[in-house]
């Protein structure tokens, strides 16, 4: 099988050919050849059109499609579909799928497996069956027949960037659409490789000893290496963001590459790329928002201006049998689709906005479609009415795909929110931490750390739609001055702070003050700014002084009004692989624990990562009623056991764990936070921690 660039490059040559005419309009236009003038043309469409359908209350992915039909060689002939557009367009196709697969957490797949499954299978095979029989009553032969039917069940997640502007990401519905187009996607390619090497003789046991073990590999490959070489990246090279940035891309375009060695769809391998990263990418990081704001903004619009530049609309009505073709095509592909889309909406009982959604997703036939119908014809598989037919279906399919993805979105937007995860739907009314996450105050002095308590504090204050508090204390000297230095350092660090914030979309008000001491400062500029949590650094121990005379810690815990998160960041927050939920027996109130089960739940959406809750008695004894039931009903997994807590959790420690324990009463002459967690530190520096303090009121 030729690679995706070799398919599109051919196609391109073959719109030369008297199979295709072009319209009048374009003889009069002379297509632009001044680079500037071409991309401010695309640019200019990107701004507009989008804009002015979402006017006309239709999705602006229609508006990028039709722009380009319209600029296009068969349209006004503003544009050629040439080498630098191909490139674009694959670019954004590969761009499109990476970001499905960013949204695709691998625990929500494994949650809705038997949906995925069953969703994949039935698109598959569907529209296999009714497209096989549909091209065998046109007259094509069985081979030919199989080949175009394999273009009915794959399918382009052409209206995905709705569904992320819409919010539903992360519905168990289209997690199980993402999982099902992973699926049908790889078997239509692996028809279409079966029935070129059919055709041409070559389907030998060689054929099958070499892919099936490929893929295997591969796909392993992919969704273990990839995770791992981004955590040990992070680890080294974490404070540059144009490093992070760079080497997320160049993930995408080697996995994508690899697909190719191994006679698979680019496509394919971008989906998986994107399965691999979102493991280590928090979904409201920084860098989650450059990926999505660089393809959304420019490279997926690209992709979609070349689709339907692409697009001949005349092809439809050049004769009678190809209007006829045409015709059985597409009623063909969205009877099938929307069989599969119903079908399993009924066994698992979803309602007509979710099944909806499901065929408005799985309808759209652009670049996969594409690519096997090139190389049908040019292994003179197929003729040209059937290509011609092949673009009237991505024609309408482009066009139906968003509009019913977003018709029926919205009204799935406007019900009570149900996330993929039960333990989310669970704790969507019981469990909220909205309040604590509005005004999120986080002292940053090294910038070793700030980063990922800034990270930490984004995440919180991004789920509540709060505002960031970064805060810099200066401690004057004895002659109440300040050195230039502190203050270009403070200045520094809060401008790190401001940017990160702003490249996350979070509102931040930065806080330079000098104060008499670090502590006092952090605690009335907590008062004097309303913050409603307070997030400081640890490092993990206390001097023999600190405990008698109180730490900056200590003093912060024992004197704040609000809750405080104690930190110790051993890795970057990225790395977490699991967050590990520790109490004790000791005395903590019920809505402290639910505070704290919300914590727990939101840390785990954001770094993708599952929940282990353990209990921790150190005898027999009868837990309270009112806190098990709120332990239950959060729906965590949760393991009681008896024993020294210290042995209990440094035996259930893993690798990349993020260990989250609720602080104990502290004593005379120890820390504030207790003595457990200061041995859990010691005895696991590479483990990163969080403490959380409830004052009294809680």
């Amino acid at each position: 099988m030729n690679t995706y660039l070799q398919h599109l490059g051919f196609w391109e040559a073959s719109l030369t050919q008297p199979l295709i005419f072009a319209p009048v309009l374009a003889q009069i236009f002379r297509p632009i050849t001044d680079p500037v003038a071409i991309f401010l043309i695309i640019l200019a469409i990107m701004l507009v059109a989008p804009l002015l359908f979402e006017r006309l209350k239709m999705p602006g992915i229609i508006g990028l499609i039709l722009a380009g039909v319209i600029v296009g060689p068969y349209g006004l002939g503003l544009l050629e579909r040439d080498k630098t557009i191909e490139l674009l367009g694959t670019v954004g196709l590969l761009f499109l799928m990476f970001l499905g697969g960013l949204e695709t957490s691998l625990n929500d797949l494994k949650r809705n497996a038997n949906k995925a499954v069953t969703f994949g299978l039935a698109t598959f095979a569907i529209p296999m069956a009714v497209g096989t029989a549909v091209m065998l009553l046109l007259g094509y032969s069985f081979l030919a027949s199989v080949l175009v039917a394999s273009c009915f069940a794959s399918h382009t997640l052409l209206a995905l960037p709705v569904l992320s502007k819409l919010g539903i990401m992360r519905n168990q519905v289209v997690t199980a659409t993402l999982g099902g187009t992973l699926i049908t996607n790889v078997l239509a390619l692996l028809v279409l490789a079966i029935v070129v090497k059919a055709n041409q003789g070559n389907l030998t046991i060689s054929f099958w000893l070499f892919l099936i073990p490929s893929l295997a590999i591969y796909t392993f490959a992919t969704l273990w290496g990839v995770p791992n070489l981004g955590r040990w990246f992070f680890r080294r090279f974490g404070h540059d963001e144009g490093a992070e940035f760079l080497f997320v891309l160049a993930a995408l375009f080697i996995v994508s590459y690899i697909a190719n060695l191994i006679e698979i769809e680019p496509i394919v391998g971008a989906f998986l790329a994107g399965v691999a990263i979102t493991q280590i990418i928090p979904q409201m990081s920084p860098l989650m928002n450059r990926i999505q704001f660089t393809g959304n903004t420019l490279f997926v619009p690209f992709f979609l201006i070349s689709v339907g530049m692409l697009v001949n609309p005349l092809i439809l009505v050049k004769d009678a049998r190809g209007i006829l073709v045409a015709v059985a095509m597409i009623a063909a592909e969205i009877a099938s689709k929307f069989l599969a889309a119903w079908g399993t909406a009924k066994i698992f009982k979803w309602k007509i906005p979710s099944t909806m959604v499901m065929f408005g997703l799985s309808v759209a036939q652009a670049a996969s479609t594409l690519a096997a119908i090139t190389v049908a014809f040019n292994i003179k598989l197929v003729d040209e009415v059937t290509v011609n037919g092949i673009i009237g279906m991505i024609l309408v399919s482009c066009v139906m795909s968003p509009w019913i993805t977003e018709r029926w979105g919205r009204i799935i937007q406007q019900e009570p929110a149900h996330t993929a995860a039960s333990d989310s739907k669970q704790l969507q009314n019981a469990v909220t931490v909205n309040h604590l996450a509005n005004r999120v105050l986080v002292p940053v002095a090294n910038p070793n750390t700030e980063d990922n308590l800034l990270n930490l504090a984004i995440i919180l204050t991004k789920h509540g739609n709060g505002t960031l508090l970064p805060l810099h204390v200066i401690i004057p000297d004895k002659h109440g001055s300040v050195a230039v230095a502190a203050k270009t350092q403070q200045k520094r660090l809060l401008e790190v702070a401001e940017t990160l914030a702003h490249a996350a979309v979070t509102s931040v008000e930065p806080i330079g003050r000098i104060d008499d001491s670090i502590d006092l400062g952090i605690l009335r500029a907590a008062q004097e700014r309303d913050a409603s949590l307070v997030i400081c650094g640890w490092k993990g121990y206390s001097t023999y002084r600190e405990n008698f005379f109180g730490s900056v810690i200590d003093n912060i815990v024992r004197r704040s009004t609000v809750p405080v998160l104690i930190t110790r960041f051993s890795q970057p927050i990225e790395n977490t692989q699991r967050v590990f939920l520790a109490l004790s027996d000791r005395k903590i109130s019920a809505n402290a624990l639910r505070q704290t089960l919300g914590l727990t739940k939101i840390l785990s959406e954001a770094l993708k990562s599952p929940v282990q809750v353990m209990q921790v008695f150190p005898e027999p004894t009868k837990p309270s009623s009112d806190l098990q039931s709120v332990i239950v009903n959060s729906k965590f997994p949760i393991q009681q056991v008896q024993g020294n807590l210290i042995r209990k959790i440094s035996a259930s420690l893993k690798i990349n764990d993020l260990l989250i324990l609720v602080e104990s009463t502290h004593h005379f002459g120890q820390p504030a936070l207790g003595r457990e967690p200061e041995a859990i530190a010691r005895s696991h520096p590479n483990t990163s921690m969080i403490i959380v303090h409830f004052p009294d009121l809680f």
